[in-house]
């Protein structure tokens, strides 16, 4: 539960959670919205007298659904899939669909809750939305999962639509999951709608540097966290929680920056290299091989697997957490101050805890929330959007300087709103509260929607 929250914000917690019990997520992402909303409350009481703050944390729309699919075996299985569509006041609803076991439908409304401050960080004209299903693509044939993907598209289309509701992946969705849902959402419309979804391939509609976008994107917003100390990425160690499309990238960028990315981890446990990972090496394991992490280390002299413990165990100077939600606890975080870290950006959604943040930001170290962080990812889908409406293709170098301009945009307005309302250098306040800003007023101005 937030601390100090004012006595109206308080009410309106109250009411969200009894609207939705059990969803744990959902309940700690409001609560760190509400939690940074008190000084901006001071100013604009419309927005409590106006409902705005509960409006805007009940989703517009959500969709449960079946799927069934048939296995290698032909027996036949059943999923679970949902969209939820948050809030499409600024533009038509945008978010990634997760193939996970762990969804259900509180974590698709905390990323969708998240997602709708995250675009609105942006400055691109899209709303917030999210999606999925219980279904889990590892030890799937790839017929498996194309028929997964084709079940789930089937019930999935009749909702979505270019100026509607625009998916794109997330975790447990590549390439390869975007292209069966793609090919499916044109079987049955009969329509080459580019712009339906994102993270599509280069040569049917997709966009030059879309791979790379949430992992450079993060990168690019840490540094200008580290510039307003003076600091860089040159010479610094890195530690990186994940190894998929976010993991991987971040540490393309980093080395390419003069960091050196010292440890990776997956599901199993994490690989350490104080020289620094061969970073082309991890990529193709996992991206080509689809290999475990602990089979980087048995091809890599000096590099070490560890199955046990914590990858925050290992000295750092910036921390990147980019696996999944709460994996950084507070005993993590007072390690790696203890350790001497400078920097933490999320480049997962919400992989640090309240506690967590609390601690880091306590100790002076430098925080950035996933919701301005991570945000490369859907401003490059954004910017896949541009292109598939106009018929056009842009160059990666093109695309990269695009991306780099809005992450340093994001940065600056969350550095400007934490300093209007008096809590310089509190980057989750600030982008919580020009988030919110952005979003509310879009709200008010189309009447009681």
């Amino acid at each position: 539960m937030p601390e100090r929250l004012e006595p109206q914000l308080e009410t309106v917690r109250e009411t969200i959670l009894r609207r939705n019990p059990g969803e744990a997520e959902f309940h700690q992402a409001v609560d760190e919205v509400l939690a940074s909303l008190g000084p901006l409350l001071k100013r604009r009481p419309d927005y409590v007298e106006s409902s705005i703050i509960e409006r805007l944390a009940e989703p517009e729309r959500q969709i449960i659904f079946r799927v069934p699919w048939v296995d290698d075996d032909g027996r036949v299985q059943v999923n679970r899939g949902f969209r939820v569509e948050f809030n499409s006041a600024l533009g038509p609803y945008k978010g990634g669909l997760r193939f996970h076991p762990s969804v259900y439908l509180g974590i698709v409304k905390f990323l969708g809750f998240e997602q709708v401050f995250k675009n609105a960080l942006t400055g691109m004209p899209i709303g917030g939305g999210k999606g999925g299903s219980d279904f889990d693509p590892k030890g799937r044939s790839g017929a498996e999962i194309m028929r997964f993907c084709q079940s789930f598209m089937t019930e999935l289309y009749r909702h979505i639509g270019e100026y509607t509701d625009v998916p794109a992946g997330d975790i447990g969705v590549g390439g390869r999951e975007i292209g069966f849902l793609f090919g499916q959402y044109k079987r049955i419309t009969n329509r080459y709608e580019a712009g339906v979804l994102t993270g599509k391939g280069l040569t049917w509609g997709g966009a030059q540097a879309r791979t790379e976008a949430t992992g450079y994107g993060l990168v690019f917003l840490t540094e200008r966290m580290l510039a307003t100390q003076n600091r860089s990425f040159d010479g610094a160690k890195v530690v990186i929680s994940g190894s998929g499309n976010v993991a991987v990238y971040a540490a393309q960028k980093v080395t390419q920056l003069g960091g050196t990315v010292v440890a990776m981890s997956d599901s199993g446990g994490y690989v350490v290299d104080e020289r620094g990972l061969d970073i082309d090496a991890m990529r193709e394991l996992k991206e080509s091989r689809r290999g475990r992490i602990s089979e980087y280390a048995d091809e890599h002299e000096g590099a070490r697997f560890v199955s046990e413990g914590s990858i925050w165990d290992v000295p750092c100077d910036v921390a990147l957490p980019c696996a999944t939600q709460n994996e950084l606890p507070d005993d993590a975080a007072r390690t790696l101050v203890a350790n001497g870290c400078i920097a933490v950006a999320e480049g997962a959604n919400m992989p640090t805890t309240p506690a967590a943040t609390a601690l880091l930001q306590e100790a002076g170290v430098l925080f950035a929330p996933g919701k301005a962080s991570n945000a490369g990812g859907v401003a490059v889908s954004a910017l896949e959007m541009q292109q598939n409406a106009s018929r056009d293709s842009w160059s990666f170098d093109h695309t990269e300087e695009r991306l780099r301009a809005i992450m340093n945009g994001v940065f600056r307005t969350c550095e400007e709103t934490a300093d209007a309302y008096d809590v310089p250098g509190d980057y989750v306040r600030g982008a919580n509260i020009a988030g919110f800003v952005k979003v509310a007023d879009a709200m008010l101005a189309l009447g009681v929607v």
